[in-house]
């Protein structure tokens, strides 16, 4: 075997097992560590009543953010705005949870859970979910799979556009092309077909196609910026990264830090929650992660269109460049 045949042969054998260690740390670690971390909750009633149910929830290891309301219409009104997940309202009736399923399933049940523990023995507990999941996706397992396929989707529009040589406005007009086609086939399918969004149709067709456009710019800047590498680099953010990071199965705050804040700061992560909040919320938090999206593809179309002014630029001198005189006679 000759000595270029025995790197080539090393290097699979240590290569491989590198990127399956990675992969699995990347899914299976957030995965098996998922616990309530800073979950932000509400408590609503009276200041002496709420007292010791707020002492009980903030010494619980750091698992809970307690934010303090003075009514039920005001915890009521931050669960709708995606501040907190639920809220504890007491009443001389009793303890009543108010969850949103919509924001998360798991984390409307640890909410049962948790709130059930620490109420006194033999205490009847109401829970209302205010913003109950789909008739549609009972379990919110459609929402949690949609995500994937927008990563797979924007990032073959990344990938694509570059391997076929597409530059400036050309790539940047067919990556916007592409991601719109694709909120459009998403929304029929997610909200149409399925039933597992129930917004505005349009509004989610324009997250989707955002998301899509998110990753896909980052992607073909990216590989404008740094070549192929570059492309290699997009992939390992949005795909091994960006997904089980995300947290759209979970939530953000069950994952590991920083994991969970880290997974809002990409297209993925930001746009699961977008599109959490514009189908089940009334746009409710969708701020922020529409922000992220936003920058994510200026950025990335930024690039590809400053690249090809770099061309430009480059071939200039070239072209004025006078021909040198030739010699008479």
């Amino acid at each position: 075997m000759s000595a270029t045949a025995s790197r080539k042969t090393l290097a699979v054998l240590v290569l491989i097992p590198a990127v399956a260690a990675l992969v699995l740390w990347a899914f299976a670690w957030p995965a098996a560590r998922i616990a309530p971390r800073d979950l932000p909750v509400g408590v609503a009633g009276p200041a002496t009543a709420t007292a010791s149910l707020e002492q009980r929830l903030t010494e619980r290891g750091g698992a809970f953010e307690v934010h303090r309301y003075d009514s039920e219409a005001a915890a009521r009104a931050a669960i709708g705005d995606r501040a907190v997940y639920g809220a504890v309202i007491v009443t001389p009736r009793g303890p009543e949870l108010l969850t949103a399923s919509a924001a998360s399933p798991l984390v409307a049940g640890l909410l049962r859970e948790a709130v059930s523990a620490q109420a006194p023995a033999g205490t009847p507990m109401k829970v209302t979910d205010v913003v109950p999941v789909p008739v549609g996706d009972p379990r919110g397992s459609a929402f949690g799979a949609s995500l994937f396929p927008l990563i797979l989707a924007g990032a073959a529009s990344g990938a694509v556009v570059t391997l076929l040589g597409l530059r400036r406005t050309r790539a940047a007009l067919a990556l916007a092309g592409a991601a719109a086609l694709a909120g459009i086939v998403g929304a029929a399918l997610g909200h149409s077909w399925l039933g597992a969004l129930t917004g505005d149709w349009w509004t989610e067709a324009g997250v989707l196609a955002l998301t899509v456009l998110a990753i896909g710019a980052a992607l073909a800047g990216l590989a404008a910026l740094l070549g192929r590498v570059g492309l290699g680099l997009g992939a390992l953010l949005m795909i091994l990264l960006g997904n089980p990071f995300s947290g759209v199965a979970s939530a953000p705050e069950l994952l590991p830090a920083p994991v969970g804040a880290l997974g809002q700061w990409l297209p993925p992560g930001a746009g699961g929650s977008a599109l959490r909040s514009v189908a089940f919320f009334d746009g409710g938090g969708a701020a922020a992660p529409l922000l992220v999206l936003g920058v994510w593809a200026v950025a990335g179309l930024a690039a590809l269109l400053l690249d090809g002014r770099r061309d430009r630029t480059a071939a200039a001198p070239a072209a004025t460049t006078a021909p040198e005189p030739v010699p008479a006679g």
